[in-house]
């Protein structure tokens, strides 16, 4: 029986972990030194290789101790994909009706990607958890707050573009969640499985995020 999401776990460390096509060979190692650095989230995208046999390994070894979803979710033969290999929430880059809809009637937490100000409100009328800001590269922590500033009740998760240098700035303009991929995961360190290393990234994200 696939263990539930966590919204307790969620909110320990209100960080996703993006990861996009790393190497199988590896995630058994590299999941375990993640939770050993104190994060509690992580996303497999659907355009990865072997994306639901990466889910499903992940789910069935550490479905107890981490919040396992699915990214790149743009369908609902994809989505169908994901909640059947294990995944416990779902990350969108777009506002799909479907997805959202289909996501809310099965009570799985849904984080579509919204940009403008118009596809945020859709996407959290529509029932949306959190709406992701996607891509958050070059608007910025600014605009986290002024989108909040008439729509104060929605929860955001600005993704792409938040660094160790700037996830205290999103948080304090007021996001409640950060995703992150190439911040966490750096290819060299990756390359050489350079888990002490990967570990210390880790752990400043996971101290940051509670100081």
């Amino acid at each position: 029986m696939k263990t539930p999401f966590s919204w307790e776990r969620f909110e320990k460390v209100p960080i996703v972990g993006i990861m996009r096509n790393l190497p199988l060979h590896i995630m058994q190692k590299l999941v375990s030194t993640y939770i050993d650095g104190g994060l509690t989230n992580l996303e497999i995208t659907m355009n990865s290789a072997a994306a639901t046999t990466t889910i499903k390994e992940i789910a069935d070894n550490f479905g107890d101790r981490l919040n396992i979803g699915a990214g790149t979710v743009c369908t609902l033969a994809e989505l169908d994909a994901a909640i059947s290999a294990g995944a416990q929430f779902i990350v969108t880059p777009i506002v799909n009706e479907d997805v959202i809809t289909a996501c809310v009637n099965a009570d799985i937490p849904v984080f579509p990607g919204g940009y403008t100000p118009t596809e945020i409100y859709k996407a959290w009328t529509l029932g949306a958890s959190m709406v992701k800001i996607f891509p958050a590269t070059r608007l910025g922590p600014e605009y986290i707050k002024e989108v909040l500033a008439p729509l104060n009740k929605i929860k955001l998760m600005p993704t792409g573009g938040v660094t160790l240098d700037n996830c205290t700035d999103f948080m304090q303009a007021g996001a409640k969640a950060l995703g992150l991929g190439s911040s966490l995961f750096p290819k060299e360190l990756i390359a050489t499985e350079d888990w002490s290393g990967l570990k210390k990234i880790f752990e400043s994200f996971a101290y940051k995020m509670n100081a």
